[in-house]
């Protein structure tokens, strides 16, 4: 017959060292997360800063095009009166 294996035996002070040691471990993970979440909230909120600008950019910029159609029909009609003779 072949004895039972015992196992391994751990003391109670080495497992609170290592209950201890996963606690750090999970409270300095935890302050890193909470480092990178108010990081994204401020990456989000620039985000929103930039999409407003661009908008605003975009609404001021719409005359343009209105503009140069406008401009060529005027000289389009000064050409053809112009052209005409008178």
């Amino acid at each position: 017959m072949t004895p039972s294996d015992p196992g391994v035996y751990i003391p109670p002070s080495q497992m609170y060292q290592e209950v201890r040691a996963l606690s750090e471990a999970v409270s300095r993970i935890e302050s890193k997360l909470d480092g990178l979440l108010d990081e994204t909230k401020d990456i989000r909120h620039d985000i929103a800063d930039h999409e407003a600008r661009l908008r605003s950019l975009e609404t001021a910029r719409w005359p343009l095009p209105s503009l140069a159609a406008v401009v060529s029909l005027g000289a389009l009609g000064v050409a053809l009166y112009t052209a005409s003779g008178r």
